[in-house]
């Protein structure tokens, strides 16, 4: 990881170190995704694009986003209550 700002996390928040200004989001992604799933009751697939296919697609980016042949082999597996089983990365599996 690079250096960055400091920040500490308190009670689920990122703050910076004086309190002052709240640093950044904590939220991982499967979190997001259950978020929109459960609570925004949008279909799973929507709430997985836009985790994936929609950022990919707006920055550019050619090899992510989708599972096809010629993309990166970049895979979250999770279970019915979008917890993460399987992290595989490059067609690996991380964890």
């Amino acid at each position: 990881l690079g250096k960055g700002t400091k920040c500490i996390i308190e009670d689920g928040i990122a703050k910076m170190p004086d309190r002052t200004a709240f640093a950044g989001s904590v939220a991982t992604t499967d979190r997001l995704v259950r978020t929109l799933h459960k609570k925004a009751e949008l279909p799973l697939t929507v709430a997985v694009n836009m985790m994936t296919k929609n950022p990919a697609t707006a920055l550019g980016i050619k090899n992510k986003g989708i599972l096809e042949v010629g993309f990166d082999a970049d895979i979250l597996i999770f279970d019915e209550d979008i917890n993460v089983n399987t992290v595989i990365v490059g067609g690996k599996v991380a964890v």
